[in-house]
């Protein structure tokens, strides 16, 4: 069973879910804020996708932190930030199994789930 992460209200999760539910795509939504799973599956998901994919530098969180937490930003960094504040974590987060998918992209979608 797909599993995709994320946060149910926000836009870019809503327009994953349309997706795949327009394509018949069974998936099981885990939202990782509520749940508390994002610490627990960061190293997998860096390990898989990179914490520089994961990071969302676009989203009002990262604006959100202090000067001293956006600077300087390494791995270990990172994946401490993301775990301390999972909506800095890119949405959604689509496992499949054998792939990970970090991100919304319609063309990346079909190419994965055919």
């Amino acid at each position: 069973m797909i599993k995709v992460f994320g946060i149910k209200n926000c836009d870019t999760m809503k327009k994953a879910f349309a997706w795949l539910e327009a394509n018949g795509v069974a998936y099981e939504f885990i939202d990782y804020k509520k749940a508390g799973v994002a610490e627990a599956n960061l190293p997998d998901w860096n390990q898989r996708a990179g914490w520089e994919k994961l990071l969302n530098r676009r989203g009002l969180m990262w604006r959100k932190l202090s000067d001293d937490e956006r600077v300087a930003v390494d791995e270990q960094k990172a994946l401490k930030l993301m775990a301390q504040y999972p909506s800095l974590i890119k949405r959604p987060v689509l496992d499949t199994g054998s792939q990970l998918l970090v991100g919304f992209s319609p063309e990346n979608y079909t190419e994965a789930l055919k």
